[in-house]
């Protein structure tokens, strides 16, 4: 054998001249497969990379990569090295935040990792399912605040939960809803730093970006102060892309 069974390695010969080239190459290989981060999978053509930058390329690899449909590529030195997935290799997808693992039937997701909105299920024809928790902290001032975050076009929301971060002045309680439905996510809450409410609601698709609403609820009717956390947590379809 000349070379390793499974990631092609290549082995010194005996009496070899120039061992380093070999050894090194091996260390190239090495390098770009374990423990492998592919920046991205569904590019064609090669972007501007730095060394050990590595991708999947996708059908219709053009260029530098053309003919390496499905491999590997990985940049190092200045030039592209192709090298061919083997079975059972685990891959961290960098731009979907989500491990892959390339079976019989080529790479399939094997998990989304924690993120704020993390591809739970992929179909073969692009369509996804999203679960997102999506965050922000508000301070708060006047009559109401609304939120910079949205409940996305499309979502099924199940809920919006909050926490007080610092106390809120001003005012007796404060309500987190919509525009419109200032208590759909919890009215009357807590001003004392520390307080929290799980806004759950019965799963409802919303038509459009929708920002979320803190409202002031006292005498003066308007905020003084205080800072509040607000969290989405929603289910997003995501459409066939072909």
């Amino acid at each position: 054998m000349t070379s390793t069974a499974r990631f092609h390695f290549p082995f010194i010969a005996a009496s070899q001249a120039q061992k380093e080239v070999t050894h090194n190459e091996a260390l190239a290989r090495l390098d770009a497969l374990a423990h492998l981060v592919l920046l991205d999978r569904d590019l064609t053509a090669p972007p501007a990379a730095s060394d050990g930058d590595s991708y999947l390329v996708a059908t219709g690899g053009s260029g530098d990569w053309a003919g390496q449909d499905g491999n590997i590529a990985s940049y190092v030195d200045g030039a592209w090295g192709f090298y061919p997935a083997v079975l059972g290799m685990l891959a961290y997808v960098a731009d979907e935040g989500t491990l892959a693992v390339y079976t019989a039937v080529g790479w399939k997701n094997y998990g989304a990792l924690l993120s704020e909105v993390a591809t739970v299920s992929r179909s073969p024809s692009g369509a996804e399912s999203r679960i997102g928790t999506v965050e922000e902290e508000l301070t708060l001032s006047g009559a109401s605040v609304s939120s910079s975050i949205v409940i996305p076009d499309r979502a099924i929301v199940f809920g919006v939960s909050s926490r007080t971060t610092e106390a809120v002045t001003g005012v007796w309680q404060y309500h987190v809803g919509i525009s419109g439905e200032a208590e759909k996510f919890g009215g009357y809450l807590g001003i004392a730093e520390g307080s929290t409410n799980a806004g759950v609601i019965g799963p409802q698709a919303f038509y459009a970006d929708t920002p979320i609403l803190i409202t002031a609820n006292g005498d003066t009717g308007s905020f003084t102060g205080g800072k509040v956390r607000v969290v989405i947590h929603t289910f997003l379809p995501i459409v066939p892309q072909e």
